[in-house]
């Protein structure tokens, strides 16, 4: 019979494997079982060990003379996680963690979860061990948003996130939302989301406008946002597949043009706790070409007056203001339109919104309109 701390285990060696945390768990607890009290534990099992990974392989890694194999990492991470970051009693996280390991394995998984137990309280070697980051993340926010700003965010970041469901039932989070409510769509526009999927802004916006065409690089996403607006009886969105630099709509078709970029992510990180260990420091430079291609691309499609909203869910200079600054000096006939107020924050001619705002995820928003 499935516990919640085998099912924790096999997610997390599933994880480990390449596997994303996000689309390997759900459907692991509709097979599971579990009570909802034990389905919420199994959640916070595995996002938290998966989050924290680097802190935990710290505590871990003092007490093993060896490598171990994937599914002793994984419970060693699943044990250790429990007695450091969720105050589980001992007896409660060792055991109960030793259950769930293949027996050939539990010796050695009881052993060390008993010494990381009975160790006095750490003394991290720096804060992104701490932290439980990549090297790279912790100097990339200082440099955008400044030490303090940054050390709140990262710490934000590690906290389980709130769950918000728009008034048709859409689970999406409140930053995502009031990106959608920039475009300002309106009755009798054609609104034109170029990296769409899975759906959630196209969906919002086909409330308010006339048409929403949406579309997406990836089939499968494509795929999706047909999916949720099928669920959602919505009618007015025309799902396209096809690479947004190169858009499949007609030139100078549309009054709003949504650009949510494909990005490095550092503001959704708590949200989507294996990320940080996907993204490295040399996609941001080729992220950031692809955000000015798609931009490129979207501005072609504005009708006279027509806005261009860019949006990322990232926080990096490159990504953010380096954008704007390449849109102002290759096409100053763009008028740049006031940035929202509070909780977000101007910066250059957009503005940012930190975690630590408002409780939701990073985010960065610019909007220009076309004379």
């Amino acid at each position: 019979m499935a516990t919640a701390r085998s099912v924790a285990l096999e997610a997390l060696v599933r994880i480990d494997g390449g596997a994303y945390a996000n689309l390997v768990l759900p459907p692991m607890l509709d097979r599971s079982g579990l009570s909802d009290r034990d389905r919420h534990l199994v959640t916070e099992l595995v996002y938290g060990s998966a989050r924290m990974q680097r802190a935990v392989d710290w505590l871990i890694d003092v007490h093993l003379r060896r490598p171990v194999e994937p599914t002793v990492r994984a419970a060693l991470r699943l044990g250790a996680y429990q007695l450091a970051f969720l105050g589980t009693p001992p007896h409660a996280a060792v055991g109960e963690t030793v259950q769930a390991t293949p027996l050939r394995a539990r010796s050695i998984v009881n052993a060390v979860l008993r010494k990381v137990a009975a160790a006095p309280p750490p003394r991290w070697p720096d804060t992104a061990t701490e932290l439980s980051y990549p090297d790279w993340i912790p100097p990339a926010l200082v440099g955008a948003v400044g030490a303090d700003a940054a050390d709140a965010a990262l710490r934000v970041m590690n906290e389980s996130p709130t769950v918000t469901r728009r008034a048709d039932g859409y689970v999406q989070d409140l930053a995502s939302q009031w990106v959608a409510d920039l475009v300002d769509a309106a009755p009798g526009h054609t609104v034109v989301d170029l990296c769409a999927g899975p759906g959630g802004k196209s969906t919002a916006l086909a409330r308010r406008a006339e048409l929403v065409v949406a579309s997406d690089a990836q089939p499968m996403r494509a795929r999706l946002v047909a999916e949720n607006a099928d669920r959602l009886g919505i009618t007015n969105v025309a799902v396209v597949a096809a690479d947004g630099r190169r858009p499949a709509v007609r030139t100078g078709c549309a009054d709003r043009v949504l650009v949510d970029a494909p990005c490095s992510g550092l503001g959704v990180l708590r949200r989507r706790p294996d990320a940080r260990w996907r993204v490295d420091a040399a996609d941001v430079p080729l992220l950031a070409a692809l955000q000015r291609a798609l931009v490129t691309g979207a501005v072609d499609l504005l009708a006279p007056r027509g806005v261009l909203v860019y949006s990322v869910c990232t926080l990096t200079l490159e990504e953010t203001v380096g954008v704007d600054e390449w849109l102002a000096a290759h096409r100053p006939d763009l008028v740049a339109l006031e940035p929202p107020g509070p909780p977000w924050e101007v910066v250059g001619r957009g503005a940012r919104l930190l975690p630590q705002a408002a409780g939701t995820d990073g985010m960065y928003v610019l909007r220009v309109r076309r004379p």
